[in-house]
């Protein structure tokens, strides 16, 4: 993010597996230090949506500041592309009100289209481009390297993230960016001024390891005991099937339980497994898409959790967001 006067600043990011605890430490940060928090959560977006999201309670939002909640109803689309120029905004209205600003959340592309924006590429087929992310993700840097010195040479010298903007853009588009970006200088020249800037980011990955699988099945049951069932009876009442909303994870399942297409019980066993491999997904993006120099990891249930996430935001924070 860039302040008011044109400053660019470092962006502070919290990520991690779901369940990983990435909430709680950051509200213990925002409220030693009187941090706003923007989420990064492509589920909690949307309105209603409350309980199998894990939004930050009520209290939790009086508390501390918070943007990117129940910003959109369930039936619309959301791109990263779009959250990141939100978040832009955000940014500039929490400073605006002396709060410095801290990035929270699971959602690997809203991430990246933040720290680095694609609009100087050209426009990518979502559904296509996700999977390629995908395998994209399970590449080492020596393999990546050679991929996009065969598509891209121009831009293989260049860091991880940059290497697999080209690699993806060749292989979807058709086209090198290098050549692209060239073949478009005017354009590039007259969009400058509305484009997110790319930005540089630290980060502080929370991962308990081996106790995320214990974490998941714990908080998908105290999302039962808090009404998760009722909560989706009631959004069936007036939330279309094929709502985007409904793709937050777990919902599917939910619902077929509420609608008696399967035992609650098993609703709630394949809700688990469901989220398990989702974390799992995630931690293979923070692993392969994160820059490791800029890298703080910390386990959410080690004693010394928030001592090391105080030392983490102290360790820059004059540069934060």
């Amino acid at each position: 993010m860039t302040d008011v006067d044109g400053a660019s600043l470092i962006t502070p990011v919290i990520i991690g597996p779901t369940a990983a605890g990435k909430s709680a430490i950051a509200l213990h940060l925002a409220s030693t230090y009187g941090l706003s928090i923007i989420s990064a959560d492509s589920r909690q977006v949307y309105a209603g949506f409350n309980i199998g999201t894990a939004k930050p309670s009520a209290d939790e939002q009086r508390l501390i500041p918070h943007y990117g909640i129940d910003v959109l109803a369930p039936i619309a689309r959301y791109s990263a592309h779009e959250w990141a120029r939100d978040a832009e905004r955000w940014g500039r209205e929490s400073r605006a009100q002396g709060r410095m600003p801290v990035v929270v959340g699971g959602t690997g592309f809203y991430v990246r289209a933040l720290v680095d924006p694609l609009d100087d590429t050209p426009s990518l087929e979502p559904s296509r481009r996700a999977a390629l992310g995908s395998w994209l993700a399970t590449l080492d840097a020596e393999t990546l390297e050679r991929w996009c010195r065969r598509l891209d040479p121009a831009r293989a010298a260049l860091g991880r993230t940059q290497r697999l903007r080209a690699v993806e853009t060749a292989l979807l588009a058709g086209r090198r960016i290098s050549e692209w970006s060239v073949g478009n200088a005017d354009v590039e020249a007259t969009a400058a001024s509305s484009r997110p800037l790319a930005r540089q980011a630290r980060y502080l990955v929370v991962d308990p390891g081996p106790a995320l699988a214990t974490r998941i099945a714990g908080r998908v049951a105290a999302m039962v005991a808090d009404g998760w069932f009722d909560e989706v009876r009631a959004l069936m009442d007036y939330v279309p099937a094929d709502a985007p909303a409904w793709q937050a994870s777990g919902y599917a399942r939910v619902r077929d339980a509420v609608a008696g297409v399967i035992p609650p019980a098993e609703a709630v066993e394949r809700v688990i497994i469901e989220t398990r491999q989702y974390a799992k997904r995630q931690r293979t993006w923070c692993r392969h898409q994160l820059p490791g120099a800029q890298v703080t990891r910390v386990d959410s249930s080690a004693p010394d959790a928030l001592a090391l996430a105080r030392a983490w935001w102290e360790s820059d924070d004059g540069s934060a967001t």
